[in-house]
């Protein structure tokens, strides 16, 4: 047990341009006492200023370790790459940008709320409920439509689980779950073809 190291690599790290990156950083390290610290503190990778994507293989890091702790055995659980992700600072968007965007979604789901009453004759609907209930026919049920246009931005935000940057409860919600998936789907495209080691081509001779 002392004279083995067990390290779990990081899904994914993220830095700042030029930052030096150490092995504490990129992954969890148990080791004795005597070492630790020392290992710990071993420069894995100095971020260029060049770099946006880049992926550390955990057979370089056991590499790495081994080439200076000889007599150590080490061991890796978990993911075989970490994934660093070099952040640049953001440029703050502008007002009218941010109006014309605005105003582009909430045209565009209103107009796709629209559209997609007149496909199923929600009008309709409730001029027949109306007449079911009161046995009076009128062109525009108000008893209905209005609650049901509330319940659509109730539904809307209960859906979301989200008023503005406040979230109403802890389970995540579907677009959430939806990111959550992609993300994974875009780590692994990344580590499959940022990843010098995961393809490796014979050429037919």
């Amino acid at each position: 047990m002392e004279k083995t190291i067990y390290i779990r690599m990081r899904n994914r790290v993220q830095v700042k341009p030029e930052e030096s990156l150490l092995l504490k950083d990129i992954a969890q390290i148990i080791a004795s006492e005597d070492i630790y610290e020392q290992l710990a503190a071993l420069q894995v990778l100095k971020v260029t200023p060049k770099d946006h994507i880049h992926i550390v293989d955990v057979m370089k890091v056991i590499e790495f370790i081994t080439g200076i702790y000889r007599d150590h055995e080490v061991q890796a659980v978990g993911p075989p790459q970490t994934i660093i992700e070099v952040i640049y600072k953001k440029k703050g968007m502008s007002i009218p940008f941010f109006i014309l965007v605005w105003f582009l979604l909430f045209f565009g789901a209103a107009l796709t709320i629209m559209n997609f009453h007149e496909d199923v004759s929600m009008q309709t609907v409730h001029e027949r409920l109306y007449y079911i209930m009161t046995g009076k026919e009128v062109e525009k049920p108000l008893l209905f439509q209005i609650p049901y246009s509330i319940g659509i931005g109730v539904g809307m935000v209960l859906f979301f689980n989200h008023v503005f940057k406040k979230r109403l409860n802890e389970e995540p919600s579907p677009l959430e779950v939806e990111m959550f998936n992609y993300q994974q789907s875009l780590d692994q495209y990344v580590i499959l073809h940022e990843n010098k080691e995961s393809v490796k081509h014979i050429d037919d001779d």
